[in-house]
């Protein structure tokens, strides 16, 4: 970094000392300032072109390739009761499983951070064991137990009636598993760096434990909570691995989206297929707007911004 030279002259006995002009102070922090991040411009352009390969051009071909159908085939596409039941089934199972994820999540968080019980470490660890098993895997064990014919599959059937595998169902169970290490690794962060004694301090005014909760806790663990649920209803839209074994894939019933366009694809219709990508695309971006929003506007309430 560049030091800034004082010059010191001596006349008739005094000494005066020269400082540096504005123009070159500037230059002499600018120059200062574009040293701070070496390799800036390599690492930028790097940034641009994984950008470009990974998300732009992708987007751009699929936006291109919906484009050459007409309003009246894109609608017919999307009006189609086959393509609207997969919608509803994807979004639907989506949405409830990112809500109980955020419910169960919550809890399991508040137990790995408040509590010591034995065998704590290895159910820690187990927590992140969607994240490490093949999506395929977890789904090939899932339809295995809850079948009809399976360990709790055959338990829930004979006890209940209700088909777990093969269902709706089956789907919402299989998206809770893969979306709950998302919350409780969103919430967990939290409740560590929480402050207890703001619990302590409520107790001592007279706050019963639910006034404290409602009124101390959530309003600083919400905003991530929301984080989390809506990382697992990302997570959940675009599932196919760990869905397609449970689901049975049986159309108008348990037919996912994912599944749908891959179906278009192998009939080489590529437009339908990049047509119902693009409208899945648009909602999950707005759903995730929506959330984003709600979680500004929690903080926002909460004195967090």
């Amino acid at each position: 970094m560049a030091a800034i030279s004082i010059k010191s002259t001596r006349h008739n006995g005094l000494t005066a000392t020269v400082l540096p002009t504005f123009r070159q102070y500037k230059k002499i922090t600018d120059m200062a300032q574009s040293n701070i991040m070496p390799g800036f411009r390599p690492a930028i352009s790097f940034t641009l072109v994984y950008l470009a390969l990974i998300v732009l051009i992708p987007l751009s071909a699929m936006l291109m390739k919906t484009f050459q159908l007409s309003l009246d085939e894109y609608w017919a596409i999307l009006t189609n009761a086959r393509v609207q039941a997969s919608f509803r089934i994807s979004f639907g199972a989506a949405l409830i499983a990112a809500f109980v994820a955020g419910v169960f999540g919550f809890i399991i968080a508040w137990s790995l951070v408040r509590y010591n019980f034995p065998g704590k470490r290895l159910f820690d660890a187990l927590i992140d064991l969607p994240f490490a098993l093949p999506t395929a895997v977890a789904g090939i064990v899932l339809a295995t137990i809850y079948e009809p014919r399976g360990w709790i599959g055959k338990l829930v059937m004979d006890s209940t009636g209700i088909q777990i595998a093969y269902k709706p169902l089956g789907i919402t169970f299989a998206l809770i598993f893969i979306g709950l290490p998302f919350v409780v690794r969103t919430i967990e962060p939290v409740l560590q760096e929480f402050d207890t004694a703001m619990e302590e301090a409520a107790a001592s005014l007279g706050a019963t434990r639910l006034q404290t909760f409602i009124k101390v806790i959530l309003p600083n663990i919400l905003p991530a909570t929301i984080t989390g649920i809506a990382l697992a209803f990302a997570r959940g839209v675009g599932e196919y691995g760990s869905v397609i074994f449970i689901a049975g894939n049986m159309p108008y019933i348990s037919e996912i989206v994912p599944l749908l366009i891959i179906t278009k694809l192998e009939q080489y219709d590529y437009a339908g297929a990049t047509a119902i990508g693009l409208t899945m695309l648009l909602l999950s971006f707005l759903l995730l707007l929506l959330i984003n929003g709600l979680q500004w506007w929690v903080r926002r309430r909460s004195g967090q911004l």
